[in-house]
């Protein structure tokens, strides 16, 4: 039996073990996302419920909520899911600085959302505790921030680990997780603004 092994054969295994270790991760993200797809759901199912059920919706005083500024918050961060794919795609060209520079626009496009999320509640005319309208929505919208807000800083750990010499030749799967994290928050967004802003 021959029991000599090169550094080619030494490459390939160490490549497989890193790509299959890698895989493993990302099933187990996966899962993590599924169980956070639940939460919403049951929250999603529970708006529902309280919007076909309940006589007096909307907060005394309250006609509806106002859709332009919102819209176009949805177009920033749903535009965004676009931005950090390019960002991905740079990275996986080996093109640091265009990595950079897209995650970075990729946190300012989130960080617009959240900004203009602010100021649209500090301008309403009810509060959390104003009947179930006003908990469930707090609770959905103030929820999916938190989302956001996480997904932004997961971004700031990627890129500030980028300007470590070689961190990302071992493979991509802080950035590749980071990427379907922001994909999935912008889904649930969308599903949100249907939800609430739509369906009036």
């Amino acid at each position: 039996m021959d029991s000599h092994i090169t550094s080619e054969d030494l490459q390939l295994h160490y490549s497989e073990h890193t790509h299959d270790e890698e895989d493993n991760k990302m099933f187990g993200f996966i899962v993590f996302l599924l169980s956070e797809s639940i939460i919403f759901l049951s929250f999603f199912a529970g708006y529902i419920v309280y919007r076909t059920t309940s006589p007096n919706w909307l907060p005394p005083g309250v006609s509806g909520l106002e859709i332009a500024a919102p819209a176009i918050n949805t177009v920033v961060l749903v535009a965004s899911s676009f931005i950090i794919y390019l960002a991905e795609r740079a990275l996986h060209r080996d093109n640091l600085w265009g990595f950079r520079l897209y995650l970075l626009l990729t946190m300012a496009m989130g960080s617009y959302f959240l900004y203009g999320q602010a100021v649209e509640w500090s301008s309403l005319e009810f509060s959390l505790t104003s009947g179930a309208f006003g908990g469930m929505f707090f609770l959905l919208t103030g929820f999916h921030g938190l989302h956001v807000l996480t997904g932004i800083l997961l971004q700031l750990i990627i890129l500030v680990r980028s300007f470590i010499p070689g961190n990302y030749d071992s493979g991509h799967f802080g950035v590749n997780a980071t990427s379907l994290f922001w994909h999935f928050v912008d889904v649930i967004w969308v599903i949100l603004f249907i939800l609430i802003y739509i369906w009036q």
